[in-house]
């Protein structure tokens, strides 16, 4: 089950899933210590006339889990007929403290008095850890607490300003106990003080309801590294009040969101709402320490063998370039703060990286076939330095270009510029951005190319003028390759891929968009070149065919959650949006923006309720596969849009 909803303030991270669970707690760094994993569930439940239904069992339930236009919060109503209840929640996190806050209305739709009971049941494995947790009730507070070691989650509410009625701690998981949410099923709870092990709760909010009559309760969980600390922010959520932090974290978002105009006339609504979506939920993967996530759905680990909690440097230069070109400079500035850290010595990056700077998992080999191979995708190195020049020229920050010259810039293009065959001058072999193949793909070898202009220019900035000589003529020699060894004039294709065998140099010549995209993104040929526009008509040709839901493939054959075998593979956000850039670059005429909108038209209505992307889709019901919502997906549709945006003022002033 994807995530519906992802909201964060950098170090406190909580998501919700489409039956508007919390599903994944991280603290304190986004993406790193999920403290329930989403195998279990922060389950809500509503026990009226005698009968209990928890949003997870009982399908009776309507749950609409949407998101607030202007602000990173919830926007979620369930109803359910046959109780003749209806919730209607709003949940954020606090822009200041580490403070998840859920406003919760109940309506009683019935014609008559009732009592009505909410609860709210958590199960954690802090530490990520299976046991020796502890949960207990504590009577000072008026809190219930769960901690192992230096994490800690203190959880109240009031209805209507009362602290929670009824609570109980017990085992979920463990020697055939599903948890203590069975207590709740005759409508009250056992009041056990504390349990520790796989340790769990529930409280219970109980209250007399006239008909048609709405009662608010507030609840919240405040995410600390010790008790000490849990209480202290206890005692802030009491002095301001949740509905007070509702409220200014709200104003924080709509601030954040429209804190730079821009000019929406010639997109639908739709359109736009999508845009300031994909910006918060950018900006919720952004971790405190810089380290931008790929996304928080931890369901990738139910079905594969490790999640997408990790920073990737192409993803995550992505994204601080979408956020860049919208005006926020800070967080690709922390990101690039994060990259001075854990570039190697040698100038490259490796695979992917935890938020906290360590290094994150990989299966990409140091030894093949018995020979030693650098486990890099050099196109992540590349992409840091083309999304770091892009940076400063919309921050024109020259101290900050200077402190990261020599730590970042040099030692990536020095590598870069020595990472090369002596003979066709082209990148070596590295693997693939698919993570797939090793070899000297066609878009790889073309971010380099944009990275070796960025370092250069880079350099000129700085008055380094040897520096400025020796990447400008590295990169155009990296040109001249490509179109010498990876254009197929009788094909009409950029290659995917030159390897080695025993036998010599070998062809990979799957059709693959990123290779068109990657010749044009980084500026290897114009536009309007007929070789681009040859590529780029016969792959999408191709990559497009038998797909129902309309989208494009990333290549012939892919199989990475492969749904048939009519299509060329499922068709991705990204790489369809990458056609749109394209298509925007060449409009001329109106007819061109409305071929451009269309394409917007279609990720809008693939998103989630809540505005959501995932990386891809089933190729013919067009229902979101994989990891949601992905960043890289947010991120290409904003960078999509703002160009549209540019080309169609360049347009009217035609």
């Amino acid at each position: 089950m994807a995530r519906s909803l992802v909201l964060s303030n950098g170090s406190l991270c909580v998501t919700l899933d489409e039956k508007a669970q919390v599903r994944d707690v991280y603290f304190p760094h986004v993406g790193l210590e999920d403290h329930v994993r989403g195998h279990y569930i922060h389950r809500v439940g509503v026990w009226v006339d005698g009968q209990l239904s928890w949003f997870s069992e009982d399908s009776d339930w309507q749950i609409e889990v949407g998101s607030e236009g202007e602000a990173l919060a919830s926007s979620i109503v369930a109803r359910h007929t046959g109780l003749q209840v209806e919730l209607v929640f709003k949940d954020i996190v606090y822009n200041e403290k580490p403070v998840f806050l859920r406003r919760v209305t109940i309506i009683n739709k019935a014609s008559r008095n009732r009592d009505i009971r909410l609860y709210f049941a958590h199960q954690f494995e802090i530490y990520k850890s299976h046991g020796s947790d502890t949960a207990y009730f504590d009577p000072v507070s008026h809190s219930l607490i769960h901690y192992k070691g230096q994490r800690v989650f203190l959880i109240g509410a009031l209805l209507d300003s009362v602290p929670f009625d009824d609570y109980a701690t017990g085992r979920a998981n463990f020697q055939g106990k599903e948890g203590s949410h069975k207590d709740a099923e005759d409508g009250a709870l056992s009041k056990n003080p504390i349990e520790h092990g796989p340790a769990d709760s529930v409280m219970g909010l109980y209250g007399t309801y006239a008909p048609q009559q709405s009662r608010t309760v507030h609840y919240w969980m405040c995410a600390a590294r010790s008790i000490p600390e849990a209480l202290e922010l206890k005692e802030y959520v009491n002095t301001k009040s949740p509905e007070h932090m509702v409220k200014t974290a709200t104003n924080f978002w709509h601030a954040w969101v429209n804190a730079n105009e821009v000019n929406f006339d010639s997109l639908s609504p739709e359109h736009i709402a999508l845009f300031k979506r994909s910006l918060m939920f950018s900006r919720a993967h952004v971790d405190i320490g810089g380290g931008i996530i790929a996304s928080v759905d931890s369901d990738m680990l139910q079905y594969g063998l490790d999640t997408y909690s990790y920073v990737w440097p192409r993803d995550s230069a992505y994204v601080a370039l979408a956020l860049d070109r919208a005006g926020d400079t800070n967080v690709a500035k922390r990101f690039f703060e994060f990259c001075r850290e854990v570039i190697t010595e040698e100038g490259y990056f490796m695979h992917k990286y935890l938020p906290d700077k360590s290094l994150g998992s990989s299966w990409h080999p140091w030894i093949q076939n018995g020979v030693f191979q650098l486990p890099i995708q050099e196109d992540e190195t590349a992409l840091v330095i083309y999304a770091l020049r892009e940076h400063y020229r919309r921050s024109h920050d020259l101290e900050f270009l200077e402190d990261m010259f020599n730590p970042l810039v040099e030692k990536a293009a020095n590598f870069m510029v020595r990472y090369r065959d002596p003979e066709t001058k082209l990148p070596e072999p590295s693997y693939d951005l698919w993570e797939r193949k090793r070899g000297v793909s066609t878009f790889t070898a073309s971010t380099v190319y944009g990275a070796l202009v960025a370092a250069s220019e880079l350099s000129a900035i700085l008055g380094k003028d040897s520096h400025e000589a020796n990447y400008k003529k590295a990169a155009e020699e990296v040109r001249e390759a490509i179109l010498k060894y990876l254009w197929d004039d009788k094909a009409g294709i950029f290659i995917n891929m030159l390897g080695k065998n025993e036998n010599g140099v070998t062809r990979d010549t799957t059709l693959d968009v990123s290779s068109a995209f990657g010749v044009f993104s980084f500026g290897v040929l114009p536009p309007d070149d007929e070789r681009l526009k040859r590529a780029f008509e016969n792959t999408v040709r191709i990559l497009s065919h038998g797909i129902g839901c309309g989208g494009i493939a990333r290549f012939q054959g892919d199989d990475y959650y492969r749904i048939d075998t009519v299509s060329p593979g499922n068709p991705w956000f990204i790489t369809t949006l990458w056609y749109a850039e394209y298509l925007i670059a060449r409009a001329k005429t109106e007819t061109d923006f409305v071929r451009i909108r269309d394409i917007f038209s279609w990720v809008v209505r693939h998103a989630q309720p809540s505005g959501a992307l995932s990386e891809q889709l089933n190729p013919q019901t067009g229902t979101q596969v994989c990891a949601a919502p992905l960043t890289w997906s947010h991120a290409t549709y904003v960078i999509a849009v703002l160009k549209y945006l540019d080309k169609v003022a360049e347009f009217t002033k035609k």
